[in-house]
C-alpha cells in the first residue's frame, strides 16, 4: 500500500476515535497534508525536556518548538515553555540545568497540552528520537483529555539511520546522537539539553537530510512520516 494512502486511513482512523474537540481539530489540520511534497508540508521541530525517560513517572518540563514552513525555519514563531511539575526536578537538573524555580511560572499540563495542539494545527511534528518525545506528548494528551491517540511524526534519527544503512556504513554506540548525525553535515555544534535549542538544531538536521536523501522536489510528506 502506497505511503500516502496508509496516511490517510491511519488520520481517518484517529478522526473516528477523537473524542476532545481540540484534539479532532488537530488531526483534522492534517488531512490536507498527507500527499504534500515534503518541503512545502507545514511542520514543526519539537524538542522536550523531562524529569527522566518513563512517561508514565516521569514529567514534561520544558517544551520548545520552531515551525518549518516551506523548507525554512521560522526562528521568529519559535516558542519556549516551561511546565510545572509535582516535585522537583531532582537529580535530572544536573543533564539539562532546569532548577525547580524555573518551573515556578511554567504552565500547568492541561494549559501545556492545549497550547501545544494550538501551535500544531495543521503541522505535523520533527523530532529526534520521535518515539520518547512522542509518548510523553500522548501520556499527557491521556491525562488531560483522557485519550489515547497515534500522532504522525518525522523522526531524524530513524531518518540518519535507514541513510546510513543504505550507504553500507556501520553505525556504531552514538553515532546517532542528535550532535554526531549534525556533524556528518557539517552543522554547527550547540550546547544541547534546552529544549528550543535542540529543537532547533533537529529542524537543521531535518533539512539537511531532505537535500541528502534525495531530490526534495519528488520527495512526499509521506514517504518519510511515520505514526507513533
Amino acid at each position: 500500500m502506497l505511503p500516502a494512502l496508509m496516511s490517510k486511513l491511519q488520520l481517518k482512523k484517529q478522526l473516528f476515535t477523537a473524542r476532545h474537540e481540540l484534539l479532532k481539530r488537530y488531526l483534522a489540520s492534517l488531512d490536507t497534508l498527507m500527499g504534500q511534497n515534503l518541503l512545502q508540508a507545514p511542520l514543526m521541530a519539537i524538542d522536550l525536556e523531562m524529569t527522566g525517560l518513563d512517561p508514565l513517572t516521569d514529567q514534561i518540563l520544558s517544551i520548545g518548538i520552531i515551525p518549518i514552513i516551506n523548507g525554512q525555519l521560522r526562528l521568529d514563531s519559535a516558542e519556549h515553555k516551561f511546565l510545572q511539575i509535582d516535585g522537583s526536578v531532582g537529580d535530572s537538573a544536573a543533564i539539562h540545568g532546569i532548577m525547580d524555580n524555573h518551573l515556578d511560572d511554567g504552565l500547568s499540563l492541561v494549559q501545556a497540552m492545549n497550547w501545544l495542539l494550538e501551535q500544531c494545527q495543521g503541522k505535523v511534528l520533527v523530532a529526534h528520537h520521535g518515539p520518547l518525545d512522542v509518548k510523553f506528548i500522548q501520556q499527557g494528551l491521556r491525562q488531560v483529555f483522557g485519550e489515547s491517540v497515534s500522532l504522525p511524526v518525522i523522526d531524524t534519527l530513524t531518518t540518519e539511520r535507514k541513510r546510513l544503512l543504505r550507504q553500507h556504513e556501520m553505525i556504531q554506540e552514538g553515532a546517532l546522537r542528535l550532535g554526531a548525525c549534525r556533524a556528518r553535515y557539517h552543522l554547527p555544534v550547540y550546547n544541547a539539553h534546552n529544549a528550543l535549542v535542540d529543537a532547533l538544531a533537529c529542524g537543521e538536521l531535518f533539512l539537511a537530510q531532505s537535500q541528502a536523501i534525495g531530490d526534495p522536489s519528488r520527495l512526499k510528506l509521506s514517504d518519510i512520516m511515520v505514526w507513533l
